[in-house]
Parts: C-alpha cells; structure tokens; sequence
C-alpha cells in the first residue's frame, strides 16, 4: 500500500511486513531496549562506566535508556496517535520512529562493540548486553517496516538513496495547534531551554570517548526525529512568535552552565568553545554572507591577542604599559581593522581561488613575522617564539577574575569568570550579525556572494563593500583575541596557524562555518562547538583521531552539504530536485532567487 502525500515523496514500508506487527515490533523492541538498561552487560567494571550493575543504568546504558523511552513514545504518538502523547509527533510521520530507532541501535550496538574490542572478545558480554542488542534492532525492524516517507524508486540523493531507504521529507501540514495563554508558551520556550542545558552540559561533561562518541549518534538521531515528528517546527513557530522571550532564555541558559559544574574542567572547554564560535561568527561574515575565501583568518585572532597582550601589563611586554580592560579590548579591536584594511585594500580585486591563496599566505606571513621580532631576526616586540607571557588577570570594577567568587552558594572558579565574560562577548558579536546581516549591507554582501558582476551592474560598489565586510570580520576575531590572551596567559605564534590537530585555526574555522550553515548565526556555533570538542573528545583513538575526524566530516557533509543548519536558499542549492513540483499553472514557483 502506498500513497503520495506531494508530488516527489510516497508512504510506503521498507520492510513489507503488515502495519499491526509493525507497530507491536516497534513497541516490544524500545520497551525491550529501556528495560534492558537495567540490566548487567558486562562482568567486569574494566570498561569504562560501570556497566555491570544490575538494577541502575551507568555511562552508556543511560543512551540507551534514552533512546529507548524515544522511540517508545514516538510510537505511541505517531503510528498509535494516542491521546495525550499526539503532541510530540504533530505531523504523524514515520520517520521521527525510525530515526529514534536508528539513534538507539547505534549507541546500543556502539557499546557492544566497545565492550568486546577492550576486554578481548564477544565472551565479556552479559545476557543484559545481548538483549539489548537484540531488541535495539527488533526495535529498527519494526520501524523500517513502518508506512515511511519515501522517494520514489530511481530518485532521491543522499546516502539513504544508496542504502535503498530513499527517505524524504515530506511537505505534510501540519495540523492547527491548539491555543494556550501566552505565560504557557513562554515557559514551554523556558523548558525547551532548560532541556538544551541539560543535553549539552551531559555533552561536554563526558569524560571518555565512547560515552561522547555514543552521546552524538544520540543527539543527532533524535535530533532528525523531532523534527521528522513536527515537534521542532511546532517549537520554532513558539519561538518567532515570542522572540524577546527566546533571546533571553538562550542567553540564561548559557549563563547557566557553570552553575552545573563542581570544578573548572569543562568550563575551561565551555571558554575556548565560546572564543572558538565568536572568531567564527566573524568569519561568517566574510565568507557566509559577502563569499570572500579567507584561509588566513586566524590571524586576526592573533593580531587582537597580541595587541591585547602587549598593553595588558605583561613584564614581558617592551611596551610596560596596563591599560584597563575596555581601551585593551578597543586596542585589540582597531588594530585587527587596521590590518584588515590594509591586507584587504591590495587583495579584495581578486577573486575565487586566487584570493583564497593571498589570504593562506597573510595568515602564514602573521605568523612568520611574530617569530621574527625577536630582538635577534627584527625589532624585539613579540619575544619571537617564547611569546608573551604571564599575561595578568583581568580586574574589572574590583572583580579578579583569577579569583574564586561564591555567586548564590554556588563557588565559579577562574574559567568560570571568563565564560561569563566571553558570552557576553559573543552576545554581542551574535548582536553585530543580525543587525548587520538584515540591513542594506548585508543584503549588498549576498548579492556579491551570489553574483559579484551582476550586483556591480546594479550599482553596488563591489570593493568597497567586500573592503567593509573584511575589515568587519577582523574587528570581530580582533575582540575574541583579547580575551584569548588573557584566558591562555601566553600568546605565542604557534597558536594562530592554517591547520593543526586543535582549534582554533584557519582550517577549523572555515570548517565550522560551512558545517554549520554559512550565513546563519546559529550555524557556525552548533559547527564550531562539534569541531572543538570532536577532536578533543576522541584524544582515545590516539594515532587514529585525525582519521576518525576526517571520516566524520565527510560523513556529515555527504548528508547535510548545505550545513547542519541551513537557511531556505542554501537547502534548495543542494536540494532543489527534492522540491515538490508545482502544477503549470502555478508560475510562482519558489527558486533559489527567490529564497
């Protein structure tokens, strides 16, 4: 049985089994996945997590726990449509079950597989680890074997088309959402929030790689299943509707995080995660909205930490000069536009791949230059390799932020103070997109992105703008840096080059931009974020790390090229063939100018 909700996608099962055993499969193998988190996997505690407890989950049985309870109600919601649980799946399709399904047999089988590569074989299992296993996949037949939304046979792109899934994302309206008083919505936006705190500081809080690496097949999976479901749409409509609201609670809840932490670990994570995705934000603007390739722009990160550092009241520094934090800050800030302005000037007339290679050598150039003003090769300015050092902390308004501070009973150490103070840097970087990307300049810089001779022929002063856009961007890195230099203590140049097994540099930078979403806010955070705590969360794999990165991100950019969170005209210039056919009639037909 089939049927075509849109012109391009049709409902029908995988697994032709019929729908009732489908669904009894489905619900017997998720209830069979949660119960089997209470059980024991493994005899030993050797593996990381304690997975030997009978009665309580530990480490990865918790993922599994949570997959389970997913996929049970998603069924519950979806195919069953029963009262009272129709809310998490306001589009009614398939496809969020089998994407929750799909979440909890990987980091089942994730585990099991762990399990039996570090004790020495498949005999380290318990019963618990093998019916979890089972059911995990009893609960991925039972969903394939759901009416799914589908590409017709021949059609399709992706990898599902090559695993014959042919999954689509069908245009299904969505029912009318029933009405709720204003204070409901907004504390439905608070917990929406608070649940994002809490998924994100389990995250960064992992600490041994299979529990990360199992945590993102999880949050990626269930991610793709609430929005198969319609429950992020739902949410997002909540959020336009109430965006004060919502701008205040994603801010609260950042804030909130090293509030959740007993010590300056993951907070000492959390700060460079946020100097990270600032530097990148910046570099949104020069390569996502005006289309400039810079592979040099983590030297304007360097050039604001250096400029920060040399007036910042280092005993290293030849400038012997303290300057409080802000005219640091504006000191950081006006040299990196100084430098973009005069690196941009001489350049921004060249365009694609040559322009690309100016840049990679001004971002070498950088870095040669600060090893050679040493006192011995040029002027002594920088200390050549050794850096500046013993940079101070900052005190601003009688706050040490090198110090412990009791906040509500709550003690924030010295990572803590700057995580505070980064996020309101990146606030207001996050402010400075927006305003910029809505307004004429912004709508200037895409349509040089798109077309660079067309828009010169509509008027619009090409170089000029792309001159403003560079300058823009390092102004923004050029804050990040004075941050960085007194977060790091020592700025050296060996911090700010092209590519290196750590952010930030100008390789991950690019990275977190296009993997994000170019020219979204939201995007190179999300993508930023990954790229600095992927490479440091798999320090397990050793000789292997670079190897499983570089597979992880081709595996994402084969799934989602447009980028994990993409705007309209970014998905319809990687997926314009999936957009429903419009009837002859309809001459209005949305186009990638259009978006």
């Amino acid at each position: 049985m089939s049927s075509t909700p849109t012109g391009s996608t049709e409902t029908t099962p995988v697994i032709p089994i019929p729908g009732g055993g489908a669904r009894v499969l489905t619900l017997a193998g998720s209830a069979g996945a949660t119960a089997s988190a209470f059980l024991s996997w493994t005899w030993t505690s050797a593996f990381p997590g304690d997975l030997t407890v009978t009665g309580y989950p530990g480490g990865l049985q918790w993922l599994t726990l949570t997959g389970g309870v997913a996929t049970l109600l998603l069924t519950l919601a979806g195919p069953l449509r029963l009262p009272g649980l129709r809310w998490l799946s306001p589009s009614g399709s398939n496809n969020g079950v089998l994407h929750a399904a799909l979440g909890t047999a990987a980091t089942t089988w994730l585990t099991l597989i762990a399990i039996s590569a570090e004790l020495g074989g498949l005999a380290n299992l318990e019963p618990g680890g093998w019916i979890a296993g089972a059911t995990a996949l009893l609960a991925l037949l039972g969903a394939l074997a759901l009416p799914l939304d589908r590409h017709p046979r021949g059609t399709g792109q992706g990898i599902t088309r090559h695993l014959g899934l042919r999954l689509a994302k069908a245009d299904r309206p969505l029912p009318a959402a029933r009405e709720l008083p204003s204070w409901a919505e907004v504390l439905l936006i608070i917990a929406a929030f608070a649940a994002g705190l809490v998924a994100i500081t389990y995250g960064v809080d992992t600490d041994y790689g299979e529990l990360f690496t199992g945590y993102l097949l999880l949050a990626g999976f269930t991610v793709a299943a609430l929005t198969r479901s319609g429950l992020i749409t739902r949410l997002r409509a909540l959020t336009v509707k109430h965006r004060p609201v919502t701008t205040g609670a994603a801010f609260a809840a950042a804030a909130g995080f090293p509030f959740t932490q007993t010590s300056d670990q993951y907070t000492s994570v959390a700060t460079n995660i946020l100097i990270f995705a600032t530097v990148a934000l910046g570099l949104n603007i020069v390569v996502g909205l005006a289309g400039l390739l810079d592979l040099g722009y983590v030297a304007f990160l360097g050039v604001g930490a250096y400029a920060a550092a040399l007036v910042s009241g280092s005993p290293a520094s030849p400038i012997h000069v303290q300057l409080p934090f802000w005219a640091a800050m504006l000191t950081g800030a006006a040299v990196s536009i100084v430098f973009g302005v005069v690196i941009g000037a001489p350049t921004l007339r060249l365009r694609g791949d040559y322009l690309a290679i100016v840049t990679l050598g001004f971002g070498e150039i950088f870095r040669i230059t600060m090893n050679n003003l040493n006192g011995t090769t040029g002027p002594s300015l920088t200390n050549g390799s050794n850096g500046i050092p013993r940079i101070p902390d900052l005190n601003i308004l009688g706050f040490d932020f090198g110090t412990r501070h009791d906040i509500g009973g709550i003690e924030l150490g010295r990572f803590s103070n700057y995580y505070l103070l980064m996020l309101l840097v990146t606030a207001f970087v996050v402010l400075v997109f927006a305003r910029v990307g809505n307004s004429r300049i912004g709508r200037a810089w895409i349509a040089i992105r798109e077309d660079e001779t067309a828009a010169e022929a509509m008027g619009i002063n090409g170089f000029r703008l792309k001159l403003l856009a560079f300058a823009l961007g390092a102004c923004l890195a050029g804050l990040a840096g004075t941050v960085q230099a007194h977060v790091s203590y020592t700025v050296t140049p060996d911090q700010y080059t092209f590519a290196d097994a750590l952010p930030p540099n100008s390789a991950f930078l690019l990275a977190a931009v296009i993997l994000g979403g170019m020219g979204t806010i939201s995007g190179p955070l999300v993508g930023a974020t990954l790229l600095f705590l992927i490479p440091k969360k798999l320090e397990f794999l050793s000789d292997y790390q670079l190897l499983a990165f570089g597979i992880t991100l081709i595996v994402l950019m084969r799934v989602r090229p447009e980028g994990l969170i993409a705007n309209r005209r970014r998905q319809l210039e990687f997926h314009e063939a999936d957009v429903p056919a419009q009837a002859a009639s309809a001459t209005a037909a949305l186009t990638k100018a259009e978006a």
